[in-house]
């Protein structure tokens, strides 16, 4: 059994988000010493371990506790898990769809200014259709 400083250190999540996953139920409450300490299992650890891996793909809180309901069932579906990861994959491929616009609009505004001109296309651009704005 570990305290949650060596379940933080083993799983890679911060202690207070690892509170944080227990008080929302996306993990069990462990249990506790004599004292009142919290203390881990090495399967609790290796849940955390799961958690921050999905979380780092960006995987959001919902899905990971699909993912959690899945591993505990003996005949889990992988169509459902790659349902899932697909679905997030086309949410974040229109994020870089975004982004990438975003960026080719911020380069293009960008490369109008000139270094040291008080007039600057820039922000004229931005405000062109401000509410009370005079510049053109």
């Amino acid at each position: 059994m570990f305290t949650i400083g060596k379940a933080s250190e083993q799983s890679g999540v911060n202690i207070e988000t690892i509170r944080y996953y227990e008080r929302e139920g996306i993990v069990p409450k462990p249990g506790r010493s004599a004292g009142g300490r919290r203390l881990y299992s090495s399967d609790e650890i290796a849940t955390l371990r799961f958690v921050r891996r999905c979380r780092d793909l960006g995987f959001p809180i919902s899905i990971i506790q699909t993912f959690l309901s899945l591993t505990e069932q003996d005949d889990r579906s992988c169509g459902e898990v790659k349902t899932l990861a697909e679905n997030h994959l086309d949410d974040i491929n229109a994020k870089i769809e975004n982004l990438t616009r975003l960026r080719e609009a911020l380069q293009s505004l960008s490369s109008n200014c000139n270094d040291g001109s008080t007039a600057c296309p820039m922000l004229d651009s931005l405000m062109k259709d401000a509410p009370g704005c005079s510049r053109a």
